[in-house]
C-alpha cells in the first residue's frame, strides 16, 4: 500500500487493480481494513480506527482512494462528493483511438444488476421509459497516440455506474484488458488500464486545497505512453 496524503482528518493511497475498496461477497481483505490496520499501527492506536470511505473504485482499476479519518471529514466528503465539487481526474489506455481526439459524450445508462454492467440506452423514447436510465457525462482528451493504443484523459461530470468504461466501448475504445466492455484480450494482472489520476478539492477542515496524484502503474504500457506527454 502507497500512501500519497495522510493528516489528522484524511488519507489518500493509491489503490492497485487487484484491491477492493471495501469488503464484499469475496471475503478478500478490503483496502480500508489495511489502512486501518497501517493507522493503528503508525499512531499506536488503542481500540478501534475510525475509517470512512466517501467513495470508491471499481476492482479492476486503479489509482487514488480517498478515505475519511473522522466523522467530521466524512460527512462534510459525503457532501462535496454529492455536490460534485470534488474534481476527479482519470487517465485510460485504451484500444485503437477515438475519431475526435478531444470531446463531450453525454449517454443515459442502465444498470443491470445481475450482470453487473452498464448499457447505453440507444434511443430518446427509451430514455424517457426507463425511469433507471441515468444521465452520465465525461469530458475526455487525447494525451498520447499510439500504434495501437491510446491514452486519453478523463473528467467526470457524473459518477454513474461503470460509467467511463461503458460511455467510451461505445465509441470504439474500449478500456484495455476490459473483456467486460468489448477489449480483446485480458491483461496479465487481471485489471483494466483504467487509472484514477487525480482527486482535487478543498479539505473539508481545513479548507485549504488539495490536490492529490496518483502514479500510474509499473507497467511497460503505461511507462511507454506516459514518458512520451508534452
Amino acid at each position: 500500500m502507497t500512501v500519497l496524503y495522510e493528516d489528522n482528518h484524511i488519507i489518500a493511497v493509491n489503490k492497485t487493480c487487484n484491491e477492493i475498496v471495501q469488503g464484499d461477497k469475496t471475503g478478500d481483505t478490503p483496502l480500508s481494513e489495511i489502512v486501518k490496520v497501517y493507522i493503528k499501527d503508525k499512531y499506536n492506536k488503542p481500540g478501534e480506527v475510525f475509517l470512512g470511505v466517501p467513495h470508491r473504485l471499481d476492482r479492476p482499476t486503479s489509482g487514488v482512494v480517498l478515505f475519511a479519518r473522522t466523522s467530521k471529514a466524512l460527512m462534510r466528503l459525503n457532501e462535496m462528493f454529492k455536490g460534485k465539487s470534488i474534481r476527479k481526474t482519470y487517465w485510460a489506455i485504451v484500444q485503437g483511438a477515438p475519431k475526435i481526439p478531444e470531446a463531450r459524450l453525454e449517454n443515459y445508462l442502465i444498470r443491470n444488476e445481475a450482470q453487473n454492467k452498464s448499457y447505453i440506452a440507444k434511443t430518446q423514447k427509451l430514455n424517457e421509459e426507463r425511469k433507471d436510465a441515468k444521465l452520465a457525462i465525461l469530458n475526455y482528451r487525447t494525451l498520447v497516440k499510439g500504434e495501437h493504443y491510446t491514452l486519453l484523459e478523463i473528467n467526470l461530470e457524473t459518477g454513474r455506474h461503470h460509467q467511463i468504461r461503458c460511455q467510451l466501448a461505445e465509441i470504439g475504445c474500449p478500456v484495455k484488458g476490459d473483456l467486460k466492455y468489448g477489449a480483446k484480450r485480458s491483461n496479465p494482472d487481471g485489471g483494466i488500464c483504467l487509472h484514477a489520476r487525480q482527486i482535487e478539492f478543498v479539505h473539508p477542515v481545513s479548507k485549504q486545497n488539495i490536490c492529490i496524484t496518483a502514479p500510474v502503474p509499473d507497467d511497460a504500457l503505461w511507462r511507454a505512453l506516459t514518458t512520451q506527454i508534452s
